[in-house]
């Protein structure tokens, strides 16, 4: 199993998330919502939106399975899609040399599959978390599950993006 890497501007990164005021927050519909819908549509055992922070990845949603409310950032699979350009695929984790070992994959809940996109503040578009959906079986992803993946996490940005009254 690979560790997931730090971000260069680490600091700057967890800043912006903190400013959004998520963190540990009460459940909220408009993010359930999304990644309900998500979970419908790909047919996966779950959907989440993903706030990383320093050492854990925390879930402002998921629908699915019922899991922890968070789990250790260094194994997470968050983690590693949070430090990329594009969107994050890996179609078996048993095949994939960054997984195939992880605890989620070889433990409940068995994850065979992962695709994730990663969030960003809009003031200084640092990213802060991920948009993803995973399942237990392998799966392919083709170009329309990718542009309606991409689609969900354009909805999920905008959402940890709006600034609630206080």
């Amino acid at each position: 199993m690979i560790k997931t890497p730090i971000l260069a501007d680490e600091q700057a990164r967890l800043d912006a998330l903190y400013e959004l005021g998520l963190l540990d927050t009460p459940s909220d519909a408009r993010f359930d919502n999304i990644t309900d819908e998500a979970r419908r549509r790909f047919n996966v055992m779950l959907s989440s939106i993903t706030l990383i922070d320093k050492d854990r990845e925390w879930f402002k949603s998921r629908t699915g399975i019922e899991t922890a409310q968070e789990g250790p950032r260094d194994i997470s699979f968050c983690g590693h899609a949070l430090a990329q350009k594009e969107i994050f695929v890996v179609e078996d984790t048993k095949k994939d040399p960054r997984f195939l070992d992880n605890p989620y994959v070889v433990g409940p809940p068995y994850i065979r599959f992962y695709a994730g996109v990663a969030l960003h503040e809009s003031l200084t578009n640092q990213p802060v978390g991920v948009f993803c959906i995973k399942d237990n079986k392998p799966r392919s992803f083709n170009e329309k599950d990718i542009s309606d993946l991409l689609n969900f996490a354009k909805l999920a940005e905008k959402e940890i993006n709006l600034k609630q009254p206080s």
